[in-house]
């Protein structure tokens, strides 16, 4: 292969200085974070604007070390990100020969960080540096922040610079303490450790739990020739409290030739209010609650939707900015909705007043709820250009902005009491008068909720005809495990992190192996539960979640200009130090503890191999370490197919896990579906994790037709 002489590439480097010359001369250059923002943004400016990605962070602290002078006022060391000079050196050229710049990262303190750091690399080359901001990339709003640029938010800045720092400061220091005592690739961090502690708390409380039981008793009745559901209240004046089958099967021989009657019905109007539009936090709970995604899926798919998506030849921007903790909307976007509404569904779906929310008392405020960029764009207008996951999670974003204008729900709520021999029968109803905001939810969900809980008319004195008993025993359970809905929710009321923070937490919980989903549940490894112990006992105020919130608050001081960073960083640094030394001298050689002897011989030394845990899990080691390097994964049981092979869990390039035989080319088995460890009871060959739309998860085996119910975690 021919390589080219300097003086054959030295034309082309000056034909394309030139042509950056030409095509940037009179120009503005705006700056965004990803390409598709810049292609969206790039349709609403004209050919006197240049749209380049900064790909992020361009300047950033190094990764390999902690990098801030404790001893000079916490000054920070920041350097070019690797393999990101290319992207610099292109825009510093494009600036030079800009007549200005324009700073268009998120609208956020990490985007004003990046706009800083942006605004002092390209300062030498262009002296007309502005910041713009947009909460929602239509063409309205973006022209409109074109038209009033800014100074960079120093105190913006100077919190985002804290918080790295703050966390530099924990995990730079603590995470070579684990390193050296437990094991490498051990993180430890601010944010994350307090999350970890909650989960090991919570499974704390679930081994520790001991079941009650306890028995409820439902009937059917009879009016006429309707029917309806009712449960055994209260027995001769007292709440019914049945905790043993002795006890319902005294309740059902009493009620043997009863005869009942309608004692009392009461019926009220309740009304029910929508609510209000999303924050970050319970978008992210809603999206694990309602379409089964993680934190990260939902903010992932959210910011394809804020950043744009083609609709029949126009790049859109679906929605508003999705980091946020306000519930506030602009008045113009609250206009604009109650118009549609009253367009679209009638005057009497539209709430008589503007309707206000308020948002929690920590929340900055800084920029809108989520909502559509334009409520007159339907979901089902639009599905077409959607993916399934875009288009469910734009639908829930547009309904439930779409409802917060829209009228109370109204509907009568009956309560009936059925009356034999001292035993009380409770009986509850529901009918929807009008459906106000539930109007815009589907049609077949509706007349569902109303089939269901619809009570007969019913009258005070009136027969009613006992026509079976359900008697249910049940076992009181233990706290649930946290998921991605209830972990976000937590970590908010707490006042712990932000809302950029909490799906990148529970992510590095799940990357370090600390915590692994069990279907939706986050629950800890044994790695985590040691990890934690440590940072209980080592670092309490460190994963006290007061404290956490404390550090938030006084970050929001800095924004906020009431509080010096450095004053910040040295009111905690100073204890912080004494703590670390002591942790140092007090935590004992851990690095064993996990290592669990098994009954597989290693085929190179022939010690007795231990299974180990490393970032994606359960591994078998020889012992001998670093003598021999001997490590393989743990067979998950013998191979179906031959009788040798063992099966053992392995990844495609794109890190997706499948399971073959050890064997493999010899014996070519494999499947996606995990095996569960077991063998089948008809067969004893493997017992397979398996879903379907139809049954849901459940365990199958890998060679007959054996099937059983997955057991829940």
């Amino acid at each position: 292969m021919a390589v080219k002489t300097k003086e054959e590439t030295a034309p082309k480097k000056k034909e394309a200085k030139k042509s950056i010359k030409a095509s940037s001369k009179g120009k503005t250059l705006v700056i965004v974070e990803s390409p598709a923002k810049a292609k969206t943004i790039n349709k609403y400016l004209g050919n006197s604007y240049i749209i380049e990605a900064s790909m992020g962070h361009l300047i950033d602290l190094p990764r390999s070390r902690m990098a801030v002078n404790v001893e000079q006022n916490f000054e920070p060391e920041y350097i070019t990100v690797r393999g990101r000079a290319k992207i610099l050196n292109k825009l510093k050229k494009i600036a030079q020969h800009s007549d200005r710049v324009l700073l268009a990262a998120d609208p956020d303190r990490e985007g004003e960080a990046i706009s800083f750091h942006l605004a002092r690399a390209l300062g030498p080359a262009n002296t007309d540096i502005k910041r713009i901001e947009f909460n929602e990339i239509t063409k309205s709003a973006v022209q409109e922040a074109v038209r009033h640029p800014r100074d960079i938010n120093m105190d913006l800045v100077n919190a985002q610079q804290a918080r790295r720092i703050l966390d530099r400061l924990v995990g730079y220091n603590i995470s070579p303490l684990l390193w050296k005592k437990i094991k490498r690739g051990l993180s430890a961090g601010r944010v994350q450790s307090v999350a970890l502690k909650l989960i090991c708390d919570r499974e704390s409380e679930i081994d520790k739990f001991v079941p009650e039981e306890y028995w409820t008793l439902d009937v059917k009745f009879n009016v006429g020739k309707k029917g309806f559901a009712a449960s055994l209240s209260s027995v001769d004046g007292k709440k019914a409290d049945l905790k043993s089958k002795e006890e319902v099967d005294s309740i059902l021989a009493r009620m043997e030739g009863l005869s009942y009657n309608v004692a009392s019905v009461t019926t009220k109007e309740r009304r029910r209010q929508p609510p209000a539009p999303y924050t970050t936090s319970r978008l992210q709970q809603d999206g694990t609650n309602r379409l089964g995604f993680t934190s990260q899926k939902t903010m992932m798919v959210a910011q394809q939707l804020y950043e744009g998506l083609e609709l029949g030849g126009t790049t859109t921007g679906l929605i508003t900015y999705m980091r946020t903790d306000s519930t506030r909307v602009s008045p113009g976007a609250v206009e604009q909705l109650r118009g549609y509404i009253k367009d679209s569904l009638g005057e009497n779906y539209l709430s008589p007043d503007i309707r206000q929310f308020k948002s929690s008392k920590s929340a900055q405020d800084a920029h809108e709820a989520i909502r559509p960029t334009d409520p007159a764009r339907h979901p089902d207008d639009i599905q077409k250009y959607l993916s399934k996951e875009q288009h469910r999670l734009y639908r829930m974003i547009w309904e439930n902005f779409v409802a917060s204008q829209m009228a109370d729900e109204v509907a009568d709520q009956t309560t009936a009491e059925i009356a034999g021999d001292g035993l009380i029968f409770r009986a509850n109803g529901r009918k929807v008068k009008f459906p106000g905001f539930t109007e815009i939810q589907s049609p077949d969900e509706k007349k569902k909720k109303e089939k269901e809980t619809e009570l007969p008319a019913l009258e005070v004195g009136q027969n009613a005809v006992l026509e079976k008993t359900l008697p249910e025993q049940h076992f009181t359970q233990p706290p649930p495990r946290f998921t991605d809905a209830s972990m976000v929710k937590t970590l908010e009321e707490s006042g712990v992190g932000r809302p950029s923070t909490y799906a990148p937490t529970i992510m590095t919980l799940l990357k370090r192996y600390y915590v692994v989903r069990k279907q939706r549940a986050l629950q800890p490894t044994e790695l985590g539960k040691l990890v934690n112990s440590v940072m209980a006992v080592h670092f309490r105020e460190l994963v006290d979640s007061g404290f956490t919130a404390r550090m938030e608050d006084d970050l929001d001081r800095i924004a906020g200009s009431e509080l010096a960073w450095q004053d910040m960083l040295r009111t905690f640094y100073s204890p912080f130090v004494d703590i670390l030394k002591n942790a140092t001298e007090q935590i004992g050689e851990m690095r064993n503890v996990l290592d669990e002897v098994t009954e597989y011989v290693c085929e190179k030394c022939g010690k007795q191999m231990v299974k180990r845990i490393g970032r994606n899990g359960y591994f078998l080691a020889c012992p001998g370490f670093p003598e021999c390097k001997n490590a393989k994964p743990i067979p998950l049981g013998k191979c179906p197919k031959c009788a040798d092979g063992l099966v053992v869990q392995k990844a495609t390039r794109r890190g997706r896990p499948f399971f073959s035989c050890n064997r493999y080319p010899e014996c070519d088995f494999s499947t996606w579906d995990k095996p569960t460890g077991e063998l089948c009871p008809n067969c004893g060959k493997l017992l397979l994790e398996k879903s379907s739309r139809e049954k849901g998860k459940y365990i199958a085996c890998c060679a007959c037709d054996f099937e059983e119910a997955e057991k829940s975690a």
